[in-house]
């Protein structure tokens, strides 16, 4: 299987401060891996730097073929087109509805085709059972809905591999086995999942790898 995540040696940082050490991590292509601990523990951190929101100082990084230590700002869009971010409080542009949320990304990573727009934003909606919200505003939906707008605005670049930071944790607990049903569910169609949360239920319910983060270290941890 090969890796779609290597980290060898890395440090992870805000700023000058040192969060993470040692880090040597391997997530090969279609696995779910999730990524667990305690709040300031370094989960955000860590993925804020595999997204290159922060820089990879020391270590080697590579994630989606892309090597993270030497890359170039304008390089940065291209590796997000690779690479598809859910967060938790899905930072979604509220006065735009889900159509004009996924065409901006879109027409930001590149595509200029309407024809091939619509088709791509049918095919996500479709994917995340959303086909008959495409004209709704975001508070028109519900928290799940909304989050799974966030999840199709991950899959509209086809990524090897989607970063979900807390992806539920602003969700009741019928919507959060909707969501995890959902990734699973990309998973399984060969997309690579690193999903940072504290829910351990989760992990009872839909059991995969567990990588922890505590004490400033990364360790694998039993299922």
């Amino acid at each position: 299987m090969s890796s779609v995540i290597s980290i060898k040696n890395g440090s992870v940082f805000q700023h000058d401060r040192l969060i993470l050490r040692n880090v040597n991590l391997e997530i090969g292509q279609g696995e779910f891996v999730y990524l667990i601990g305690r709040s300031g523990s370094g989960k955000s951190s860590l993925l804020k730097t595999l997204y290159a929101d922060l820089p990879a100082k020391s270590g080697i990084f590579n994630i989606a073929g892309f090597t993270l230590n030497d890359i170039r700002r304008k390089d940065i869009p291209i590796l997000r087109r690779k690479i598809g971010i859910v967060f938790q409080d899905f930072q979604l542009l509220y006065d735009r509805n889900v159509e004009q949320n996924l065409s901006f990304v879109l027409k930001a990573t590149g595509w200029d085709d309407e024809t091939k727009i619509n088709r791509r934003i049918d095919a996500v909606l479709h994917l995340v059972g959303l086909q008959g919200k495409r004209k709704s505003m975001p508070h028109q939906l519900s928290g799940g809905e909304q989050q799974n707008v966030a999840i199709a605005r991950a899959l509209l670049n086809s990524p090897s591999v989607i970063l979900a930071d807390e992806p539920t944790g602003n969700l009741d607990p019928e919507t959060t086995n909707d969501v995890m049903k959902l990734l699973t569910e990309i998973c399984d169609n060969g997309t690579t999942i690193l999903m940072a949360t504290h829910n351990y239920n989760l992990i009872l319910k839909y059991p995969s790898r567990v990588i922890s983060c505590a004490d400033g270290t990364i360790s694998e941890s039993a299922k």
